[in-house]
C-alpha cells in the first residue's frame, strides 16, 4: 500500500507537487444511485416535477460540480477538464431492487494529475440535485453506492472496480 501523499514529512497537510509529472490523458468514471418511491420515479419520467426537468438540471449540476471540484476539496488541483459526461439510467422497482436512478460521470483531462475526485464530485452533486428537486414529494430518497468505477492514465495506470 502506498503512503498518503497529502501529508509532508512532519504530518502537515499539503497540496501534492505534480510539477515533475508528465502530462497524460486521464479518464475517471464514477457512479452512484438514488432510490425513491415508484411514484417519484414516475413523476420524474413524466417530466411533471414543478421545478422542471429533473435529469436535465441534474446533468448540468454534475458538470458544473466537476469543474468546481478544486473549490470544494481543499487539496485538489484545479484542472482543465477536456470532457465531462453525466449519464442516467432509470430503473423501476423489480423484486428486492427499489425504484431509482443510477448516475455515471465520465471525466477526462490531459494533465499531470487524475480526475477521480472530479468524477466522484459530479456524481454526488447530480444525485443531490435529484434529491433537492424531488424532496417535496419524497423525503425518504436515499443516495448510495457512490464510488470510483474506473480510472485510466498516469503513473499508476488503470483501475477497474471489481
Amino acid at each position: 500500500m502506498s503512503a498518503l501523499t497529502h501529508f509532508d514529512v512532519h504530518g502537515q497537510a499539503h497540496m501534492v507537487d505534480v510539477a515533475d509529472k508528465p502530462s497524460t490523458h486521464r479518464i475517471a468514471i464514477a457512479g452512484g444511485r438514488i432510490d425513491m418511491l415508484p411514484a417519484t420515479l414516475a413523476i420524474i419520467e413524466a417530466g411533471s416535477v414543478k421545478k422542471g426537468d429533473v435529469l436535465g438540471i441534474a446533468r448540468i449540476a454534475g458538470i458544473q460540480a466537476a469543474k468546481k471540484t478544486s473549490d470544494l476539496i481543499p487539496l485538489c488541483h484545479p484542472l482543465a477538464l477536456t470532457r465531462v459526461a453525466i449519464d442516467f439510467q432509470v430503473s423501476a422497482e423489480a423484486g428486492s431492487q427499489p425504484s431509482g436512478i443510477v448516475c455515471t460521470a465520465t471525466v477526462q483531462t490531459v494533465g499531470q494529475t487524475g480526475v477521480e475526485m472530479e468524477a466522484l464530485t459530479a456524481v454526488t452533486v447530480a444525485l443531490l440535485t435529484i434529491y433537492d428537486m424531488c424532496k417535496a414529494v419524497d423525503r425518504g430518497m436515499t443516495i448510495s453506492d457512490v464510488r470510483l468505477l474506473e480510472k485510466h492514465g498516469g503513473k499508476s495506470g488503470s483501475f477497474v472496480s471489481p
